[in-house]
């Protein structure tokens, strides 16, 4: 099964962090295009919360639902798709205290569907894409958590 593991070193928190990185609005605010239209639709997300979020790629619409299955503050969560275009998705986000600051480490197993092909597509497109989608989103939680940090918030 494909993975993709992203670590990110933030100058804030972890709570910060954590908070940013469960926050519909801070996901929205990332710039990838996506829009909910179903679920929670503003704030921070809890345990068993789930989500429909809603976004073109390649070209074309897909709607993905995802639920918070697993929620310890500021530790980590993890969010899984219910339904969508993965035959599996699975996001752990953790987060520790390293140095003055946090490391936030991303994991994500995912499968595609339709066999041979999905791997084919994997390899020769969608893991770059995927992977290039959650550098911009750890982008936008750092640069919001370090502003916040250097404005005097934790």
């Amino acid at each position: 099964m494909p993975t993709i593991i992203l670590s990110t070193a933030v100058t804030a928190s972890p709570e910060r962090c954590f908070d940013l990185s469960i926050d519909v609005d801070v996901h929205i605010a990332s710039g990838k295009g996506e829009r909910v239209v179903r679920g929670v639709r503003s704030g921070m997300m809890r345990l068993g919360d789930e989500v429909t979020w809603q976004a073109r790629h390649f070209g074309i619409l897909w709607r993905m639902t995802s639920v918070i299955t697993s929620f310890d503050r500021p530790s980590y969560f993890v969010d899984e798709m219910k339904s969508g275009p993965f035959a599996r998705w699975r996001h752990e986000h953790l987060f520790s205290v390293e140095g003055v600051g946090t490391m936030m480490l991303d994991k994500v197993e995912y499968a595609l569907p339709l066999g041979w092909l999905g791997r084919l597509a994997d390899r020769l497109l969608l893991a770059r894409y995927l992977e290039q989608l959650l550098l911009t989103r750890n982008k936008h939680i750092t640069t919001v958590a370090e502003e916040e940090a250097r404005r005097g918030r934790p």
